[in-house]
């Protein structure tokens, strides 16, 4: 190469403007980069001197089966957030997600508001494990979540909180089975006397003494209620005395079960004491299928057959004063017995002894001096009395807030 050629000023001035050239259009690109840069850089020195504004998140979050339950439930426990305090509103609430080991997406499954510290997931699968994620919101802030670890829901076949009623229920059979064995030792055991049974003989001995029938009415409800369970019975110890007397007796009812119970409990009792040839099926009659039409008949009955004993044991409503009214009419000795109250009035109005309450249920231990009712009947009196105590106990302590509250754990509580 000559010197010319290295020297050659054209050249020169060729490469230079072409330089020049690239400069001018690049120049503008390298400003509004640095540009950026500037502006990012300033963003995150900004953003280090005032970060983003967020909420503090919960703490001590913890997931538990939950107690005393049959399954399929967990209980989900935290502490609040730092800034959610007493005041309410200070955020939303809190939102709880939930996830399983089969598919970790946490899905949102419950929110509760603020200053409120627990949720119950009822939605949940025994056996399977389950884990939760919890976080605060307010608006449109979040604070950071926080997670638990894998739990599952399990059935728990024992409930702690109703041990007092495992222990009431243990001293209840305890003292039933005492009595009981008791009683079949052959130990007196006392009953107070109850007038309208004590009356039973001497109605069924005017009736026999008369030649007239003895009435006999096991109340209007159905097999199903414990009251005519109850004047069933009776009426078992009734048909044995008419039965051994051999005097008619007339059985009345309003539903086609009662028919056949009544039925067989009768005949059983002609069996029980020899007399079988002398049941007749139509001593228990199937009248009508209605209350007032029922009353109807029964009062036909009454007028027209005129028993010298009437006996109202069960289940009565309105039809009771129209029923006790016509035999008071007739002359005969009434006994009435019925666990409703609103009719007890009416009975003792109209009738010569009434078995009030519970007398009705204790009629038949009291008839039968049968071991086995004996002793319940004995073991619910003592049951009765210890209650009773507990209760006045309970208000006195409670009164002047004596015993911390042992009473009102012990009977309400739970």
């Amino acid at each position: 190469m000559s010197i010319k050629q290295v020297l050659d000023p054209k050249r020169d001035r060729d490469k230079i403007g072409g330089i020049r050239i690239i400069i001018s259009k690049l120049f503008p690109w390298g400003v509004l980069s640095f540009t950026f840069f500037l502006i990012g850089l300033s963003s995150a020195q900004s953003q280090a001197l005032y970060p983003a504004p967020t909420l503090s998140p919960p703490s001590s979050l913890e997931v538990k089966d939950t107690p005393n339950d049959g399954g399929g439930s967990l209980t989900i426990s935290w502490k609040l957030s730092k800034d959610d305090k007493e005041v309410f509103g200070d955020i939303d609430g809190y939102e709880i997600f939930r996830a399983t080991v089969e598919d970790s997406t946490f899905k949102l499954v419950g929110f509760v508001p603020d200053n409120e510290s627990s949720f119950q997931d009822t939605i949940v699968k025994d056996d399977f494990q389950y884990r939760y994620g919890l976080r605060a919101k307010k608006k449109e802030l979040y604070s950071p979540f926080v997670y638990s670890d894998f739990v599952s829901p399990k059935v728990n076949w024992f409930r702690s909180d109703r041990i007092n009623i495992f222990l009431l229920m243990l001293i209840f059979s305890l003292t039933v089975l005492l009595y009981i064995r008791r009683a079949r030792k052959g130990e007196p055991l006392y009953i107070r006397k109850i007038s309208g049974l004590d009356a039973v003989d001497e109605a069924i001995g005017r009736a026999t003494e008369m030649g007239k029938s003895v009435l006999f009415i096991p109340g209007i409800m159905e097999i199903d209620e414990i009251q005519t369970i109850a004047g069933i019975s009776i009426l078992g110890k009734v048909a044995k005395i008419t039965a051994v007397y051999d005097t008619p007796l007339i059985v009345p009812v309003l539903y086609p079960m009662v028919l056949a119970t009544a039925q067989e409990v009768v005949k059983e009792a002609y069996l029980d004491v020899g007399k079988l040839d002398r049941y007749r099926p139509d001593m228990v009659r199937y009248v009508a299928g209605e209350q007032f039409a029922f009353a109807a008949a029964v009062n036909g009955i009454m007028l027209r057959d005129r028993p010298a004993a009437n006996i109202f044991i069960g289940a009565f409503y309105a039809e009771s004063l129209l029923l006790a009214e016509t035999g008071h009419s007739t002359g005969a000795i009434q006994i009435a017995g019925t666990a409703n109250p609103d009719q007890l009035p009416f009975f003792i109005a109209a009738c010569d002894y009434v078995l009030i309450g519970e007398e009705l249920y204790a009629a038949s231990a009291y008839l039968s001096r049968e071991p086995l009712m004996l002793g319940s009947l004995k073991g619910q009196d003592l049951m009765k009395i210890f209650l009773v105590i507990c209760i006045v106990l309970g208000a006195i302590f409670e009164t002047f807030q004596i015993g911390g509250g042992f009473f009102y754990k012990l009977f309400i509580e739970h």
